[in-house]
């Protein structure tokens, strides 16, 4: 049934949103205050045609957008973009009765995302690299993309090759490109077994392409270059496939909000702390412990401490802080802590955090839904939310990241 409507607003998906006849209709690529019209069935708006533009519809700035599931919202120009996603973290507080003061949005640029994993395919006459269109397994073939840092765009045509050796006709493979201070770290997935002289031919191949190091299933192929990344004064090289943030301003601004709140401390506690993003720029101010279930990451964050000038001592533990969280008699060493646990939030941990008399909490998250849930637990145990600031590290995505502080009287 065909019907015209007007947009209320963006749902938490980034769809536009329509009320027809007293129930919510989800209308893909439209935006506040448009009139629309399209098919509607079973609560969805198909074959959408805006009436009525407003002045925050831009033009989508890549050739592959409404196909690519990348993005969603390059149709919304960047004043809405960013109260859109500022108000998608005071919703979710709101709903958990919690208030909070915000800090300016931080949104890193175009062409800034160092990482990403392609999907992959081999066709009869070549290979396909990119995204898979939105709920579908149909692969986008990239030929642009204003998300991605050009060192990882020069790789593409590299990527295809390596698909042809690694795919087989039926399957995909995943590609994971990491921008490092000496090329590309280029970790292959799910990709067929290689031959010896296809190992060797690999190695060759990368160190043509100019990549830092080349892993397949899990086994390093070749390192050409140590492939570092810079976290405050050390130099680290993360193992392959290890988390890093997305982009090298959205780490500046959550790392910049976790020395400021931790200003002070003697002896900071790191959480979740992987290679030592947040552990080793405190270290030029403060004791750390960082806790990490992943043994190669400490690892590398050791590494990286010991060749770090001006430091001051880091001490690692490796420990799945889901199952066996730190207890208060471990928390008493401590006046700081910074958090960074992954979407699922860190219930447990957080628990015991909130009857703590730990002074200072830098909290990062990446799920505001989690994150609301675990402040609601701190400001009941006698934590005070200072502030919340949003990172924008996916541009025109719904994905949303933030810093805050709680502090303890």
């Amino acid at each position: 049934m065909t019907e015209t409507f007007k947009i209320d607003r963006l749902s938490w998906q980034g769809d536009g949103v329509a009320t027809v006849r007293n129930e919510d209709v989800f209308v893909p690529f439209a935006l506040p205050g448009e009139l629309a019209t399209g098919d509607l069935a079973n609560g969805i708006c198909n074959d959408v045609r805006i009436l009525e533009p407003v002045s925050d519809r831009v033009k989508a700035q890549c050739r592959h957008f409404k196909k690519c599931g990348g993005c969603i919202l390059q149709h919304a120009n960047d004043a809405l973009l960013a109260d859109w996603k500022v108000r998608l973290v005071q919703d979710t507080l709101s709903l958990n009765h919690i208030e909070a003061t915000f800090r300016p949005i931080h949104v890193s640029p175009p062409h800034s995302r160092r990482r990403a994993v392609f999907s992959a395919h081999r066709t009869k006459k070549s290979a396909e690299v990119g995204f898979h269109m939105r709920n579908s397994d149909i692969l986008i073939d990239l030929l642009e993309c204003p998300l991605m840092h050009p060192q990882i765009m020069q790789g593409l045509d590299a990527f295809r090759e390596i698909a042809k050796t690694g795919c087989s006709r039926k399957d995909e493979i995943r590609i994971g490109a990491t921008v490092t201070e000496n090329g590309l770290d280029v970790d292959i997935v799910d990709a067929k077994q290689l031959e010896p002289k296809q190992t060797e031919a690999m190695a060759i191949f990368a160190a043509k392409h100019g990549f830092a190091r080349i892993s397949w299933n899990g086994e390093v192929l070749a390192q050409i270059k140590p492939p570092i990344q810079k976290f405050g004064t050390a130099h680290v090289i993360p193992p392959n496939g290890a988390f890093l943030q997305a982009t090298q301003e959205g780490e500046k601004t959550l790392v910049s909000a976790s020395l400021e709140t931790l200003q002070g401390c003697k002896r900071v506690l790191d959480l979740f702390s992987g290679s030592g993003t947040f552990s080793l720029p405190l270290a030029q101010h403060s004791e750390v412990h960082a806790v990490e279930s992943q043994p190669e990451m400490l690892a590398a964050l050791t590494d990286g401490w010991r060749q770090a000038v001006g430091t001051k001592d880091v001490t690692t533990e490796v420990r799945d802080l889901f199952y066996r969280p730190l207890l208060l008699d471990e928390l008493k060493l401590f006046d700081g802590v910074v958090i960074d646990p992954p979407r699922a939030g860190a219930l447990e941990q957080v628990r015991i955090l909130a009857q703590s008399n730990i002074g200072k909490i830098s909290f990062v998250s990446c799920n505001p839904a989690t994150f609301a849930r675990d402040a609601k637990i701190l400001i009941n145990g006698g934590y005070t939310l200072d502030w919340v600031q949003v990172v924008d590290q996916f541009r025109w995505s719904a994905h949303v990241e933030l810093v805050a502080q709680f502090t303890h009287s």
